[in-house]
């Protein structure tokens, strides 16, 4: 097994070598709107994941998906030419969900902003179901000191106390 560092630093060159292969040594015009957006490596080496994304419609992702499948053997040559290790890892071409699932988060996005804007739109012409200040009798400007009797307010709390014994 090797060294999950090593494995990263190996996936990162072997989406280069990939990239530039697919610019020089692929001559298949369904390769040019190809984009290799990342690369994994497995610890032991010998196997690559290769993400990409395809600028086109599902007709255009598929021919180049047939393409790539096409041009593995040639981009595998490429890859064991520019990297130091013993043997060349398999390569794996998968399409990469990114662009799909940003798209679709964009979307979520500008219809959460669109009801926040309805919501604010009726928030702004709402009115008050009671009174504006339903609290107006409660300052403490308003609250008179004889309101208050002396029998109700013992702080001690020794009076529930002796009933209780009394029972």
């Amino acid at each position: 097994m090797a060294d999950p560092a090593r494995a990263a630093k190996l996936a990162q060159r072997i989406k280069v070598v990939v990239a530039e292969a697919l610019g020089r040594r692929v001559k298949d015009p369904r390769v040019e709107s190809i984009t290799v957006t990342d690369a994994r490596v497995t610890n032991d080496l010998q196997h690559a994941t290769i993400y990409y994304t395809v600028f086109g419609d599902d007709v255009a992702q598929a021919d180049a998906a047939r393409a790539l499948e096409k041009a593995k053997g040639v981009l595998r040559q490429e890859v064991g030419r520019n990297i130091t290790v013993r043997l060349t890892p398999t390569l794996e071409f998968v399409a990469d969900q990114i662009p799909v699932n940003a798209s679709n988060l964009e979307e979520l996005l500008r219809e959460a902003k669109r009801r926040d804007a309805e919501v604010a739109a009726l928030a702004a012409s709402a009115k008050h179901a009671g009174e504006a200040d339903p609290y107006k009798g409660d300052s403490p400007e308003d609250i008179d000191e004889d309101d208050f009797d002396e029998e109700d307010t013992d702080l001690s709390g020794d009076n529930d106390l002796d009933e209780d014994a009394n029972r």
